[in-house]
């Protein structure tokens, strides 16, 4: 029976009563009763695009036929494992076919249940076969909420307070391209810079033979949208490679054809020891894994990690569904074509508005930095008034960066170039009330 919209406002407004903050009061709150391709349907009537794709999550869309099929079907045969104790063919064909698409040697698997927990599964095995007790990590990254992920999060130090997470861990500056002094080429500033760092980390804080590993996300996701340059992340392989320190790509975000490619990985053309990857795996169903060499995974025996739901019989159904989709409907493609056509429209309203102080992106991640236009500092309010114009005309995005002033574009990787055209529209419109206010 559906309810009628009185009803909808009601529980909606008692979400304080049974719900933690920190659940459930983040932007913007739409109640919604269905979602489907690149859609959400509001209880009020109507219909919303989705240019948040669940947070990277949807990359697939919502609600794929061959996706939704695979869990029904999975669901009439088992619906928990737990892996170890039992075995089951959707885990083991997961892992077949993700050997194919993933770059060469990273070829064995834990599989988990989310982001977070395929870092901490990360970060332990690297300092079991290191049995080094340090970790370096980059300014503004973000690897999840959990403790162990927490000590390397560094985008916002709200997400510390109270926690006093481990302080076995140092911090590297992330590459951004406004740090690069005018006339100087990007590719070679930064790695002479990252060299030039990470040399004098381990001069003065920490000998280089005490660090397990390195852990970045190759695009920077909720620090803000960031993209380094390749030069950078091959410097950082080749400082790994000196000091026999492992390298860890947290690809949660990243992975599964949002960069246009299968993996970061693969767009930057450098390869981790260790990759992390969630969201995008399985198309909204809870599934992350911890990837790395046979060789390594060897050596991280029975009992030093373990799992429930990890690798859970409908969550691989999906993920293995999802990357059939991937492949058939050429979203890789679509992320780069589409994804190329949104940032050139993007690029273009930079040069009408002046509240707009970077467009950026690769594939179909793309930020767009507000500031205020008098201050020139980031305008995290600016960035929530046109979420919320953007959303009462139908259409929802979402923010990042340090001071929230980063409108985030991630629809799914199924997006066409009339629903870019449609969004932008939409955005242009908002930008265009909030710069006026100003």
């Amino acid at each position: 029976m559906e309810r009628k919209q009185e009803d909808w406002e009601h529980l909606v407004d008692s979400i304080g009563n049974f719900l933690a903050p920190s659940m459930a009061k983040d932007h913007p709150n739409l109640p919604v009763v269905k979602a489907e391709g690149c859609y959400y349907y509001g209880t009020d009537g109507k219909k919303y695009l989705d240019f948040t794709s669940g947070i990277a999550v949807e990359n697939v869309g919502h609600r794929h036929p061959k996706v939704v099929q695979a869990i029904k079907d999975s669901a009439d045969h088992l619906i928990h494992g737990p892996s170890g104790v039992i075995i089951y063919e959707s885990i083991l064909k997961l892992a077949e076919e993700l050997q194919e698409i993933l770059p060469p040697k990273l070829d064995n698997f834990f599989f988990g249940n989310s982001g977070t927990e395929a870092i901490e599964g990360s970060l332990k095995l690297a300092k079991h076969v290191s049995n080094r007790p340090y970790v370096i990590s980059f300014t503004g990254g973000f690897h999840g909420r959990t403790i162990g992920s927490l000590s390397v999060s560094t985008s916002k130090s709200k997400y510390r307070k109270h926690l006093q997470p481990s302080w076995l861990t140092y911090q590297l500056p992330y590459a951004h391209s406004e740090d690069c002094p005018a006339g100087e080429d990007p590719e070679v500033f930064f790695a002479e810079k990252l060299e030039k760092e990470a040399a004098n980390l381990f001069r003065h804080q920490v000998d280089p033979e005490e660090v397990a590993c390195m852990i970045v996300e190759p695009v920077l996701g909720e620090g803000g949208y960031v993209i380094p340059p390749k030069s950078w992340l091959k410097k950082m392989r080749e400082i790994c490679d000196r000091h026999g320190i492992l390298l860890i790509f947290d690809e949660v975000q990243t992975g599964f054809g949002r960069t246009g490619n299968w993996f970061a990985a693969q767009t930057f053309d450098v390869t981790p020891d260790i990759m992390a990857v969630a969201k995008g795996i399985a198309a909204g169903m809870p599934l992350g894994v911890t990837i790395a060499s046979k060789e390594l995974m060897d050596q991280w025996p029975m009992g030093s990690h373990a799992t429930t739901f990890g690798g859970n019989p409908i969550a691989c159904a999906a993920a293995r569904a999802s990357i059939e989709v991937i492949k058939e409907e050429k979203l890789l493609e679509n992320a780069r074509t589409v994804g190329d056509y949104a940032l050139n429209q993007l690029i273009q309203l930079k040069d009408k508005f002046s509240i707009i102080h970077d467009v950026r992106g690769v594939g179909l991640m793309i930020g767009i930095a507000l500031k205020d236009a008098e201050t020139g500092e980031p305008d995290g309010e600016a960035v929530m008034n046109v979420l919320n114009s953007c959303l009462e005309k139908g259409v929802l995005f979402y923010l990042c960066g340090n001071a929230g002033e980063i409108i985030r574009m991630i629809p799914p990787l199924t997006v066409t170039k009339a629903q870019v055209d449609e969004g932008i529209k939409v955005l242009e419109e908002a930008l265009t009330a909030v710069q006026n206010e100003k």
